[in-house]
């Protein structure tokens, strides 16, 4: 057997979830997938993954062998593109990866236009919010807001974002003037992981050099931004978000941000493609088509939330 085919089958049996959907996506039966796997496990000599009948699962060596075959199989499409000639072709399966809010926000609607202009190119959009390997995962591009230090990557810059706390008028009207980071001690708080469950930090106060922490019991702990900007757009409390979060909440004036004086420097917003990707027709395609319209909407975000 093909060691790379049967690569391809492992590959699409991890993206797929199954045996029997990697067949389907290959057109082939479970068996002839099973027998790949098994193929490679042989020559291995090791299990790379553990099977029941209704889930798979990588062993510990499967998770580095997978890595490596994505490795293998990047760098071969690439090589076969550049042979072919084929850099005005973007065609076949593009991955990308984004921030759970903006992949369903930003990217999403966006892809829509971009699969009925590229009809050769279908797109898998991995919406997860923790950091991600994208050479070890196979992804193609992805949206990242934060400072960048991984130098094996290619940045292309978009936009920036501020973290920002916001409460709905009601809910300030209601509660204690809100004048420095302090007074948010005296105040109801929703709370998400990424943001802080029981702290925030700001700067450094004028004449001081240590950051200011503000400590608070909060009363509504959520792992989704929906969560968070619902139950504080109906009164609940004030919490802290990207500032495209609650753009649109924002606009409405169902939400207020406070203390915008006291925030952090924002944070960078870049598309990023592994070095040789972007030689990649669908790959450039992409980066072409995202860039111009990420940096228009968070060009926009900017004027929305200064209004």
């Amino acid at each position: 057997m093909d060691r790379i085919d049967a690569m391809k089958v492992f590959i699409a049996t991890l993206d797929e979830g199954s045996l029997a959907g990697a067949g389907r996506r290959l057109g082939r039966s479970p068996a002839a997938v099973s027998r790949a796997i098994a193929f490679l496990e042989e020559h291995t000599g090791t299990a790379l993954l553990h099977r029941t009948t209704r889930t798979i699962k990588l062993s510990e060596a499967g998770e580095r062998y997978a890595a490596a075959c994505r490795r293998i199989l990047t760098d071969l499409e690439e090589a076969d593109l550049l042979i072919a000639h084929e850099r005005s072709a973007p065609r076949g399966l593009l991955t990308i990866t984004a921030p759970v809010a903006a992949g369903e926000d930003l990217l999403r609607p966006m892809l829509d236009d971009f699969i009925a202009r590229f009809p050769a190119v279908s797109v898998r959009l991995q919406m997860l919010d923790r950091p991600v390997s994208l050479i070890d995962e196979g992804i193609d591009v992805a949206l990242r807001i934060a400072h960048l230090s991984d130098s094996t990557l290619i940045a292309i810059p978009v936009g920036e974002v501020r973290r920002v706390v916001a409460a709905s008028p009601r809910y300030l009207s209601t509660h204690p003037r809100i004048a420095q980071p302090a007074d948010l001690a005296q105040h109801q708080i929703i709370s998400m992981t990424h943001f802080g469950l029981d702290s925030w930090s700001f700067p450094t106060s004028t004449g001081s050099t240590i950051p200011q922490v503000v400590q608070f019991t909060p009363r509504l702990i959520v792992n989704t931004v929906r969560a968070a900007v619902a139950s504080a757009v109906d009164g609940h409390g004030l919490t802290r978000l990207f500032s495209y979060h609650v753009a649109k909440e924002v606009k409405d004036r169902t939400l207020q941000i406070v203390l915008p004086d006291s925030e952090h420097a924002p944070l960078p917003v870049h598309l990023l493609t592994p070095h040789g990707r972007l030689s990649v027709p669908k790959v450039r395609a992409f980066v072409d088509f995202a860039t111009p319209r990420l940096r228009r909407h968070f060009k926009q975000l900017q004027i929305d939330s200064t209004e």
